[in-house]
């Protein structure tokens, strides 16, 4: 019986969530953020194609929906989600081999299978790669971004995995370059934890810290997305109320808030992702608090 209980305690909070949300879509949330002065250029720093629609959404559709300009910078192209099993398991099996075995055949075995690796990833113009590219386009047209304001890297220092660290001081460059090239007054990005941990995502809030810290460019503002523990970050539309809580611990102007106005838009947009489109993708978008709710914390300069 008590189980029944907290079953239906957490549907009827699970619908209120849900209500304040669609509540907000209808008039507009009440979040200060941008809200009075010009109309603002915004860069979205990303690291792989689907990140804008897995973990930025709400920020951006509340962007667009009040005359912001918006910049999505992608700092790779992503692999193909069987591809990537497919590597794992192989470097696992070599992996083993070599742990058990001296001999030279298996080792030359393995500097060749990384070396056809390190091919494929920095020659993907015909493969994959485009496939990524487009998809985030589709993606990005569903959150309304325009194409000429997306822009996809593919090259050798920004390459997808775990084990790549990215050449962060490259990165602040580009970042600068887009800044001065797009009058940027403002960049979002990942924290330091990069909401899942991945590397290349921490190691784009480390080059962004960098220009940040070297650039000439004056008054630029950025702001930083709140990674959060694993129970908030599948608690769906409950992790809200959370976030409104989080907020009151910080100074006025250094958090911010940001419920996603249009969470249809979120689903839609991440289903154009279709080499990314499984089920397990399908499940987080559903239950993850990051297509309900951004929480903001502003980076000091």
């Amino acid at each position: 019986m008590s189980w029944l209980l907290i079953i239906v305690s957490i549907i009827i909070v699970w619908v209120a969530s849900l209500y304040k949300i669609i509540n907000a879509s209808r008039s507009q949330s009440n979040s200060v953020f941008l809200s009075t002065g010009d109309k603002r250029i915004v860069l979205l720093v990303i690291a792989h194609p689907d990140d804008e629609s897995m973990f930025f959404s709400p920020t951006i559709n509340y962007l667009t929906s009040r005359g912001h300009s918006i910049y999505i910078l992608c700092m790779s192209i992503g692999y193909s989600l069987s591809l990537i099993n497919q590597l794992s398991y192989m470097c696992f099996i070599i992996h083993s081999h070599i742990r058990s075995s001296l001999t030279k055949e298996i080792q030359e075995l393995c500097c060749i299978f990384k070396l056809q690796a390190t091919q494929f990833c920095t020659s993907n113009a015909d493969g994959m790669g485009n496939i990524r590219k487009d998809e985030l386009y589709r993606a990005c047209a569903v959150l309304k971004v325009p194409p000429e304001h997306v822009k996809v890297l593919d090259q050798v220092d920004f390459q997808d995995g775990f084990g790549n660290v990215w050449n962060r001081n490259l990165l602040a460059k580009i970042v600068e370059e887009e800044v001065i090239t797009h009058g940027i007054d403002l960049i979002i990005t990942f924290d330091n934890y990069g909401v899942s941990g991945h590397c290349n995502h921490r190691d784009v809030h480390h080059g962004i810290c960098n220009f940040l810290t070297e650039t000439s460019c004056s008054n630029i503002e950025a702001w930083e997305l709140i990674s959060i523990n694993i129970l908030r970050k599948y608690s769906g539309p409950l992790d809200i109320w959370l976030s409104f809580l989080s907020a009151m611990h910080y100074p006025s102007g250094k958090f911010q808030c940001l419920l996603n106005e249009h969470p249809g838009k979120s689903f839609l947009a991440m289903s154009e992702h279709l080499s990314q489109w499984v089920w397990f993708r399908k499940l987080f978008v559903s239950f993850s608090s990051y297509t309900y709710v951004n929480t903001l914390r502003r980076i000091h300069n």
